[in-house]
């Protein structure tokens, strides 16, 4: 099976913005982009309009996704892309459309909720039923948007790329995400800001209150085992920068609001193999919607 990057369209400004970032990742990784137009058909009583008809149709199935690719042929000359369209579902035909794919790449309209593939249960139905990472790009983001600022203080494509941040729960399974946001770093050329949100324990609480060494010791017992999880990897990728925090309270709270500097932020979801689990984790959910960078989410045991 060739290896791709595939980019979700559905002719959304959201839609568009996620193809562009998929042609840029697609370009760091060396792999070609496959461009996904699924038509989801109208109800009978539209299609027979008159001004909802065949000729309607034609534009959403033929002129939209050839445009998207030849808009980004155009600003991406050396990018094998593809086109792709499928009828159906977006919730319900995108996870297999990924299947094998090195990531599915869509829009979203990131703080003021989620649109395009991204509306209610058909969107979380997509995210959880793919278990490919799922980038998940919001409406206007420009490739500057990703990288330093200049010396004039403007965010330019020729500065280098802000950190990536990672979200891990060092109670569960944090190796596919952790290797995720590693290898994102590195193709970057850029660091890593790792954040691991945590709470105190509720035996503790009153005790804080009368010894407050107990407060300090806790926070050095997160650290540590923050540290811990992060040896490896720091040997396995030494050119990558890693910065860990492991901070009191909650953890989307703390990614919202490093997401503010990052060129993409990874989250984990874990895998349920129900047919009808659209559930993504509070976290999940919570960065979704509020973060203003793109955001990965990846599926784990």
């Amino acid at each position: 099976m060739v290896r791709t990057v595939v980019a979700g369209l559905d002719g959304s400004h959201e839609s568009r913005a996620a193809a562009e970032w998929a042609a840029r990742e697609a370009t760091l990784r060396g792999l070609p982009l496959k461009i996904v137009h699924v038509w989801e058909p109208m109800p009978e009583p539209l299609a027979q309009a008159r001004l909802l008809g065949n000729e309607t149709e034609a534009h959403w199935r033929e002129r939209v996704p050839r445009e998207a690719a030849d808009s980004i042929k155009l600003h991406h000359p050396g990018l094998d892309v593809t086109m792709e369209q499928i009828s159906g579902r977006a919730g319900e035909v995108l996870p297999e459309a990924a299947e094998g794919a090195e990531m599915l790449v869509l829009g979203s309209r990131g703080m003021s909720g989620v649109g395009g593939f991204l509306i209610g249960s058909a969107g979380q139905a997509v995210i959880a039923h793919t278990e490919v990472p799922v980038v998940l790009v919001r409406a206007g983001e420009q490739a500057a948007d990703e990288h330093e600022s200049d010396p004039g203080g403007a965010p330019s494509a020729a500065t280098g790329f802000r950190p990536v941040v990672v979200g891990v729960d060092l109670g569960g399974s944090a190796d596919a995400v952790l290797a995720f946001a590693f290898e994102e770093a590195d193709r970057r050329d850029t660091g890593l800001e790792v954040v691991h949100g945590w709470s105190f324990p509720p035996h503790y609480v009153y005790g804080l209150v009368v010894d407050p060494e107990w407060h300090d010791e806790i926070v050095r017992q997160e650290a540590a085992r923050l540290t811990e999880a992060l040896n490896p990897w720091r040997q396995k990728y030494p050119s990558v920068e890693v910065i860990g925090h492991a901070r009191p309270g909650n953890a989307a709270d703390h990614l919202v609001d490093a997401a503010r500097a990052a060129s993409l932020v990874v989250v984990g979801r874990r895998i349920r193999r129900h047919p009808f689990a659209v559930h993504v984790g509070p976290v999940t959910h919570a960065v979704l919607h509020h973060a203003t960078a793109p955001v990965a989410v990846v599926a784990h045991d």
